[in-house]
């Protein structure tokens, strides 16, 4: 099921997420409709706090369109090393019409969970060390733009404001 997502400034978005310690078919279920909203979207990765749910869940599939689907479902990841770096441009899905250049690390390793319950690492370089680094950061309330420099920030904010009053009045 296609859920909606929330967008900023949602404070939902904000909250930290807790673990999940069971993984039975309510969390499967979650992961499934994660994975269909994200391609809905359509995006390259998804965080369960951006559909409002408050648990330790992402999924990343950086394929090209000319490539097969190549579906990440982590649940609690962690990064547990990082190095280079990367400074690339990134957007959200809940935080649309805007991108900026972030600062991340070019490669990281990452364990977590399948949807299996097996503990599985990941050794990510390029955009699926990105897409890491970014759906990890939803999980902790930390959204692209809280890496941008003040100044960007500031003006992010007041173009966004001004695209929505300008939409609400359309």
């Amino acid at each position: 099921m296609i859920r909606p997502i929330l967008t900023y400034p949602d404070p939902e978005l904000k909250k930290k997420s807790a673990p999940v310690t069971v993984i039975n078919e309510k969390v499967r279920e979650l992961a499934r409709d994660m994975a269909e909203t994200m391609y809905a979207a359509p995006g390259v990765g998804l965080a369960a706090p951006q559909i409002g749910a408050h648990q330790r869940i992402i999924v990343i599939d950086v394929a090209g369109q000319d490539e097969p689907p190549a579906l990440i479902t982590a649940i609690n990841p962690v990064i547990i090393h990082a190095d280079g770096d990367a400074y690339e441009e990134e957007g959200c899905l809940s935080v649309p019409k805007y991108a900026a250049n972030v600062r991340r690390h070019a490669r990281v390793v990452v364990k977590g969970l399948n949807l299996d319950g097996e503990e599985v690492t990941w050794r990510a370089d390029n955009l699926l060390a990105i897409a890491f680094q970014h759906e990890i950061d939803h999980l902790d309330g930390i959204l692209f733009i809280d890496h941008i420099s003040q100044l960007k920030r500031d003006i992010f904010r007041r173009k966004y404001r001004r695209n929505q009053e300008q939409e609400s009045t359309d």
